[in-house]
């Protein structure tokens, strides 16, 4: 039960981390001005309708061990990893905050992944896996998008 329990509490880790993102990509979608306005307030939208379903995944996988999902914007901001971003309204300074954004959630997300390998928690070790494969390619992207001329 303590080793369930240490999964339980890192997800919902996770699950707050993926809360703020999410704010934060609704953030970026809102407010973004400039040259790429049309490109990124699409893509925000995309990334933010994403990440609405990962954190029903997340919430309802600490659900099946049994635990209790963290729901309040404190628990949130308390937990989270990934930081709050307010008033970003360029294309850079948005799109590096997805970025650092994934890069947090990824450092997170692997360390549950050698934990729930080591534990044989097959339901939250598959997860992990699909959210870090997805987010590595994410994060290859955004660096590629930062990095245009």
């Amino acid at each position: 039960m303590k080793k369930n329990k240490e999964v339980i509490d890192r997800l919902n880790v996770v699950l707050s981390s993926f809360q703020i993102h999410y704010q934060n990509l609704r953030g970026f979608h809102w407010n973004i001005k400039g040259s790429h306005f049309f490109e990124l307030h699409v893509k925000f939208e995309e990334w933010y309708n994403d990440s609405q379903i990962k954190i029903d995944l997340i919430a309802e996988r600490i659900l099946m061990l049994s635990g209790r999902p963290l729901h309040t914007f404190e628990d949130y901001s308390t937990n989270s990893l990934v930081p709050i971003y307010k008033d970003i309204s360029d294309s850079n300074g948005s799109m590096q905050g997805v970025l650092d954004s994934i890069s947090l959630l990824l450092v997170q997300e692997r360390e549950l992944l050698r934990l729930t390998d080591e534990l044989e928690d097959e339901g939250t070790n598959a997860l992990m896996s699909e959210l870090i494969t997805e987010q590595e390619k994410l994060k290859w992207m955004l660096a590629a998008w930062l990095t245009r001329g």
